[in-house]
């Protein structure tokens, strides 16, 4: 939508093709429905955000960043508010406000919308494009054409990947489709019987077994199938690639990051001093939530029942060592179509930064998901989307 809406300021006939019936429909899903539009930090940090590849954004995000998306929906009259950690959502907190003023923007601009149309092939002649083959075996005919179609993941709101396979067809690598932004499926059983508990201010650390992988401290959910959550989802795609080179990956849960194992060790002595004749299990409740505290025995092998004052050395010890690291494996992450975003795409190989313009099609752009580019949660693929939709309407229209 942002590419049609530049080309169409910069006074272009333009025909904006639309496989489902209405615009927008992943759109309307982001940020749980409320459009988390972008993030407000700066072009440093912000790229500091994405995979391995952001630095090719950085063109394009100098041409249309954070402020000028900003600027462009308040200047339309939709308010905004930066919420914790820079992200930024219209005051409304539905993503239908932002889904509006782009359909009133398409049509000042007077671009064709053509809903429930989709693209079969694009006609190519001496490397250069010549129009689109619709599976209604209909062709339109241009001199631009610019492929915004998304990657696969949701693909109930018609990202099902096809604008890929069309790339790939004209001779684009593809790098290959995996999650981000996804949960994690967890092999042991204990996640169903905390479906629903959401743990803040813990760490999670990421191991093969031998090293560790990755370590962050922040916010997690346990789910029926394992864990979900901003933390997990963040570091979903890293995961998704050490995955993609055969190893095992396991996960530990500190659950108190800021103390030592030592300083639990203290706290544990000092509450089962105070309680002696409490059991073990009503005694770990001031300290866990109450529905984590079976299963964190259960992998402590204490009995449950047991008085405080009757725990060893030697128990205390390893209950001081399991708050610092409840082990899990992970199984996988969650299938591509239940991913908020998809990583892979279009190599960036095959795409020139600076326009967004194939280098081996004249006259083909690409724009958003369905290239090779993905971030965290937080605004920052959203930006990425409309950033790059910006530039190749820009650069097609001259």
């Amino acid at each position: 939508m942002m590419a049609a809406i530049r080309a169409g300021q910069l006074k272009q006939e333009v025909i904006l093709l639309e496989k489902n019936p209405t615009l927008g429909r992943k759109l309307i899903l982001s940020g749980k429905g409320r459009c988390n539009l972008t993030n407000a930090c700066n072009l440093d940090l912000f790229l500091k955000r994405f995979s391995k590849n952001g630095e090719f954004l950085r063109d394009a995000f100098k041409k249309f960043f954070n402020r000028e998306l900003m600027d462009f929906f308040e200047a339309r009259g939709l308010q905004l508010k930066v919420e914790r950690q820079e992200r930024v959502f219209p005051v409304t907190d539905n993503s239908e406000s932002i889904l509006q003023i782009l359909e009133k923007e398409l049509h000042k601009n007077q671009v064709k919308i053509i809903s429930k149309q989709e693209i079969k092939d694009i006609l190519i002649e001496d490397g250069r494009v010549k129009g689109v083959l619709l599976s209604s075996a209909e062709t339109i005919p241009a001199d631009k054409v610019i492929l915004a179609t998304g990657g696969v993941s949701y693909p109930g709101t018609g990202s099902t990947g096809e604008g890929l396979k069309i790339a790939e067809k004209s001779g684009h690598l593809v790098v290959d489709l995996r999650s981000a932004l996804a949960p994690l499926e967890i092999r042991e059983h204990y996640p169903r019987y905390l479906e629903g508990l959401a743990l803040k201010n813990i760490a999670l650390h990421f191991s093969d077994g031998k090293r560790k992988l990755s370590s962050q401290i922040g916010e997690m959910i346990f789910t029926d199938f394992g864990i979900s959550g901003p933390l997990v989802l963040s570091l979903s795609g890293q995961i998704s690639d050490w995955f993609k080179e055969k190893r095992e990956i396991f996960v530990e849960i500190d659950l108190k990051p800021a103390l030592s194992e030592e300083q639990i060790n203290v706290r544990l002595l000092r509450e089962f001093k105070s309680g002696p004749k409490k059991s073990l299990k009503n005694t770990l409740k001031t300290m866990l939530p109450q529905s984590l505290v079976g299963v964190f025995l259960e992998f402590s092998e204490v009995n449950p029942e047991k008085l405080a004052g009757q725990i060893t050395q030697k128990e205390r010890q390893r209950l001081a060592k399991l708050f610092k690291g409840l082990r899990m494996r992970i199984k996988r992450v969650r299938p591509i179509k239940f991913a908020m975003v998809t990583r892979g795409g279009v190599s960036l190989k095959d795409i020139d930064p600076r326009t967004m313009e194939s280098r081996l099609i004249k006259g083909l752009y690409f724009a958003g998901e369905m290239i090779d580019v993905d971030a965290d949660t937080g605004g920052f693929n959203l930006q990425a989307a409309f950033s790059t939709g910006y530039l190749a309407g820009e650069s097609s229209s001259t």
